[in-house]
């Protein structure tokens, strides 16, 4: 008995199976929506970068002799919320003069030249942190939206904040997993870490052109 050859996919048939995976591919595409998952990481970042700033900086209050080392080094001239006078001593990238930013130090060192002026050289046991971190997606001066993370301490140099903007649609102001509005801050779309949450009473746009 003679047998038959199994019978190939036509032309026509391979023609339907590509269609078909390319518009899967695309539909997985735009549901995994990369470049919003991409923001998301970036915004994981900046949630660890500002708890590993402020534990560090907690520690060295603890085992510094002086709580006016949180403005070691040079604060920038001029640096002050304009309605509370709190002192801006550093900002990522850029440094605020009044409350316009401008570019200033990028250092990450943490031996009081860095861009956050607090000197972790002479700890016991050495620094917590090896570098101040930079926001993952920096931009430059008066950008908008403005990406950098800023430092203010209050006048007395007993408390302090860091900033620091959220660019995913879920961590955003009104996002689903929203931690601008939610941290307790005195800004609703910048967030906020620190011992004091109500350093800044002016709005985020002062030192953060175009939040969000």
């Amino acid at each position: 008995m003679k047998q038959t050859s199994p019978k190939g996919f036509t032309l026509l048939e391979l023609l339907i199976v590509i269609a078909i995976l390319a518009i899967l591919a695309s539909v997985t595409f735009i549901a995994l929506n990369p470049a919003e998952l991409l923001k998301k990481a970036r915004d994981t970042q900046r949630m660890a970068d500002l708890s590993s700033m402020r534990t560090a900086i907690n520690y060295y209050i603890t085992n510094a002799s002086s709580s006016a080392a949180l403005n070691a080094g040079s604060a920038v001239s001029g640096c002050t919320d304009d309605s509370t006078k709190n002192t801006f001593s550093a900002v990522n990238g850029v440094a605020a003069s009044g409350t316009t930013a401008s570019p200033a130090n990028t250092s990450q060192k943490v031996d009081g030249t860095g861009w956050l002026p607090i000197d972790m050289s002479g700890l016991t046991g050495g620094s917590p942190l090896s570098k101040w971190p930079r926001d993952p997606n920096e931009t430059g001066s008066g950008a908008t939206p403005g990406r950098y993370y800023a430092y203010l301490r209050n006048r007395a140099n007993t408390t302090f904040e860091l900033f620091a903007n959220m660019e995913s649609s879920t961590y955003q102001y009104n996002g689903s997993g929203d931690v601008e509005s939610k941290d307790g801050g005195s800004l609703s779309t910048v967030y906020e870490v620190g011992t004091v949450l109500n350093l800044v009473t002016t709005t985020s746009a002062n030192f953060y052109p175009g939040s969000n």
